[in-house]
């Protein structure tokens, strides 16, 4: 007996709903294959590459800036408690709920899922006239954004005290109510009001505030940034040594340490050349990447170069960004490489594409009046 026009149809739209879900799925495949920018180009291939490539880059996590020093306005409005975050998906930079108090210099990472700022410089409220400049005073506040949260929510305060230009890593552990993050390097007001350069790194409990020294550094600090690297241990820009050249150094275990060995802090090859304000991250092939920064002169650069881990260990260079900037948000993620904001004067923002080793300028700049600069920022 022959089926039925009716159920020929039925079974008809049955197979066209399962081959779309399939392709939806192979697209998405492909996009995350391809990175983050292959994933982009395919938005406008076909209907069918479109879906899968926005699914794929519906996956990606934002890069958020929060914070930080603007250089319009009065001196009470520069200052800012705006938080930003950059869709993925359509590379915009869309609105997040503000800071609780405005900072700059904040330290700032994600942790389960949450947004976590530390520290960082407050100004005054006491000023009587907004157009005078202002004082500042070091934070020991810790506000937290949880995922799907609809405002930021203060937390304990750092028992070690009021700190900024610190820079935090999340710690993966899973004892501590909230999560634990490790505070390396920045500045705190002494006992007589100096202020004087953090030597360690301190552990921190956001549940309790509670802070607990690490082991001490290798340098007076002036750190730059700090990333994980793919071995688990932790890199560190630092300042200048006695040859004037950057330096980065290495926290982990021994060489030849056993599993439970105590983690030491190690001094890694310097880079080709003096950096000061520069940012770094993990290439999804493993290498160490510091971009930007000022160099010999204080003139900004817009150089880049990648260090080799393992047994060879030497620094490459990498093509260098459209603009020279110091001080700005930087992050890896999906084959790229996305830096926005920072000196002079930058609100742009472009990404590095690993596979292709070229750079593109992203179409929306920081949705800032004017240059940003001192501001956190974190993958979220």
């Amino acid at each position: 007996m022959a089926p039925s026009p009716s159920t020929t149809r039925a079974e008809a739209d049955s197979w066209a709903v399962d081959r779309a879900v399939s392709l939806l799925e192979v697209w998405a495949l492909v996009a995350a294959f391809s990175g983050l920018v292959g994933a982009w180009q395919l938005l406008g291939v076909c209907r069918a590459a479109r879906a899968g490539a926005k699914e794929f880059l519906g996956t990606l996590p934002r890069l958020v800036v929060c914070g930080g020093y603007s250089s319009v306005g009065t001196p009470r409005q520069r200052t800012v408690s705006a938080v930003w975050g950059l869709d993925l998906a359509t590379m915009r930079w869309e609105a997040m709920p503000a800071l609780l108090r405005a900072r700059e210099r904040p330290a700032c990472c994600a942790v389960r899922g949450a947004l976590v700022v530390l520290g960082g410089l407050t100004p005054s409220t006491t000023s009587p006239d907004p157009r005078q400049l202002q004082r500042y005073y070091r934070s020991s506040r810790v506000e937290i954004l949880s995922k799907g949260g609809g405002a930021f929510v203060e937390l304990p305060p750092l028992s070690c005290g009021a700190i900024c230009g610190a820079v935090v890593i999340a710690v993966d552990e899973s004892h501590s109510a909230l999560g634990q993050v490790l505070l390396l390097g920045g500045k705190r007001t002494s006992h007589v009001g100096m202020y004087t350069s953090i030597l360690s790194a301190q552990l921190v409990d956001l549940a309790t505030g509670v802070c607990t020294l690490q082991a001490d550094l290798l340098h007076t600090p002036k750190l730059l940034a700090a990333v994980r690297l793919p071995d688990g241990g932790i890199a560190c820009i630092g300042g200048a040594d006695i040859e004037g050249l950057s330096t980065w150094d290495r926290w982990g275990r021994p060489v030849q340490g056993a599993l439970d060995a105590a983690w030491t802090w190690r001094r890694m090859p310097a880079m080709s050349i003096w950096r000061d304000g520069c940012s770094g991250c993990v290439l999804s092939d493993g290498r160490f990447a510091v971009l930007g920064g000022y160099s010999t002169g204080r003139a900004f650069t817009s150089s880049c170069e990648a260090l080799t881990l393992g047994g060879d260990e030497h620094w490459s260079p990498l093509l260098q960004m459209h603009d020279s900037r110091g001080d700005f948000a930087c992050a890896a993620v999906a084959g790229c490489v996305i830096v926005a904001g920072g000196l002079p004067q930058r609100k742009s923002a472009e990404v590095y594409d690993e596979v292709l080793g070229r750079w593109l300028r992203l179409p929306h700049d920081l949705p800032s009046n004017g240059e940003l600069v001192d501001f956190g920022s974190a993958l979220l």
